[in-house]
């Protein structure tokens, strides 16, 4: 597993990196926005764990930047708590969010959930066969989803929640249970995050979002999938 830590505070990142070496996990390093961006084209990383407040180009820019060219899983860290901050992370395209101070136990466990979720650390088992529905086709074991024929690039946190409903076609789920479920009973965030990556998928598969025919809204409970 190879991980790039980015944060302009030096000790912090040797912290990290000491403790995630200790894991097995390689570990790369940098201090700023804009050369993560630049380490991120030239090297594949497996996750990405990035501050929100760096210099030259701060972790959102940062985020936005490598989401258009990948789907790594990002964690980020910020000194901020505030709810509107965690949804505008995630609007940019982050799988997890993590204020400071934050346990060097936590960041560990939120890493190897995103790692296996993502299918780095866990071979395919049972239940790995493409599932086909609606026109969409999606590959469980090389997390690749395609609409037609057309590839469509989820984040990690997007591939888990479409999977989830399309393996139980017609089961409506609330927010409260997607939240468990994807994000694990650790997570504290609101349940507007469901509703920011339900739109995102949306966007990203339905052909008109606005209407959408396969990923429904059951008002007042949750969502489902419909063929």
């Amino acid at each position: 597993m190879r991980i790039l830590v980015v944060d302009d505070e030096a000790l912090l990142v040797k912290g990290i990196k000491f403790n995630l070496e200790n894991e097995g996990w390689q570990v790369d390093t940098c201090y700023d926005g804009a050369t993560a961006v630049e380490m991120a084209r030239a090297q594949r990383y497996d996750l990405i764990i990035l501050d929100l407040m760096m210099p030259v180009m701060d972790g959102l820019e940062a985020c936005m930047h490598i989401r258009e060219e990948s789907t790594v899983p990002i964690i980020m860290l910020t000194a901020k708590s505030e709810d509107t901050d965690k949804l505008i992370g995630f609007e940019y395209g982050a799988d997890d969010y993590l204020t400071k101070p934050f346990n060097i136990l936590e960041l560990k466990a939120r890493a190897r959930a995103l790692l296996r979720r993502s299918g780095m650390t866990a071979a395919a088992g049972e239940g790995s066969a493409q599932l086909r529905c609606a026109g969409f086709r999606l590959d469980p074991e090389r997390r690749m989803v395609w609409r037609g024929e057309e590839e469509v690039n989820l984040t990690a946190k997007e591939f888990d929640m479409i999977e989830l409903l399309m393996r139980s076609e017609g089961k409506v789920f609330s927010r409260e249970a997607l939240l468990n479920t994807v994000w694990g009973y650790h997570y504290q965030g609101e349940e507007r995050t469901v509703d920011v990556h339900i739109r995102r998928l949306r966007e990203k598969l339905e052909q008109d979002p606005a209407n959408p025919a396969h990923i429904i809204t059951k008002w007042g409970v949750g969502y489902f999938f419909k063929r």
